[in-house]
């Protein structure tokens, strides 16, 4: 197999797609029981694909990630490491714990930068260069997010088809652009371990990825 080639370095003249996000939009969270459903990290705590970053003066750039779907963005936080290998694979089940489920709105509409195929053609670089990295190729994914952040002042995040599920789309949003009280909490927080229905949730996208939720470390 050919080896895939690293993301380029961004242009400082980028070519960007823009597209809005209506108000009244819900999207699904999983987060960590630290965080409430519409609270931005603010931290340089972490290690993903769009966060932490930083604006050009050096200070972080607080950041919200959302997925259409549960079954995004619970593939995209807990689920995210479950490798692509076929048949049975073990997780688990105290590493749920502490993770809660919620719908966030948007009071707002949203102003979002494009990272869809047709998009990332005019941009110039590919999914598999900027979407479907590795960790190892993270710290440039983030340098094209202080980029795109630093040239399109207007814009209150990123929008792409997830990785973990391209049936569903995934964003981020930018702390220091989403204006106050735009993003609210669309209904009760559920904890993944102690909500029946949403740990029948995560029990069933486990059965369809092939991974089997065990006690223990």
């Amino acid at each position: 197999m050919a080896e895939r080639s690293p993301p380029p370095v961004p242009d400082t003249a980028l070519h960007i797609s823009y597209l809005r996000v209506p108000a009244g939009s819900v999207m699904h969270r999983i987060h960590h029981s630290n965080y409430r459903a519409t609270q931005f990290n603010p931290t340089s705590a972490g290690n993903a694909r769009f966060s932490p970053i930083h604006d050009s003066a050096g200070a972080v750039i607080p950041t919200l990630y959302a997925g259409s779907t549960f079954e995004c963005a619970a593939m995209e936080t807990v689920f995210h490491d479950v490798p692509f290998a076929p048949g049975l694979k073990t997780y688990p089940k105290n590493k749920l714990d502490g993770y809660r489920h919620s719908r966030v709105e948007f009071l707002a509409e949203l102003r979002l930068v494009d990272l869809t195929n047709k998009a990332l053609r005019l941009l110039g670089v590919t999914r598999a260069q900027l979407i479907d990295t590795e960790k190892d190729q993270y710290p440039i994914c983030r340098h094209w997010a202080e980029t795109i952040h630093a040239h399109a002042t207007d814009i209150h995040g990123l929008y792409w088809v997830s990785r973990q599920d391209d049936t569903a789309v995934a964003i981020v949003l930018f702390g220091d652009r989403v204006p106050p009280g735009a993003v609210i909490q669309h209904s009760d927080e559920r904890d993944l371990l102690d909500d029946e229905a949403a740990y029948s949730e995560i029990i069933s996208l486990a059965e369809k990825i092939g991974v089997l939720i065990v006690p223990g470390p």
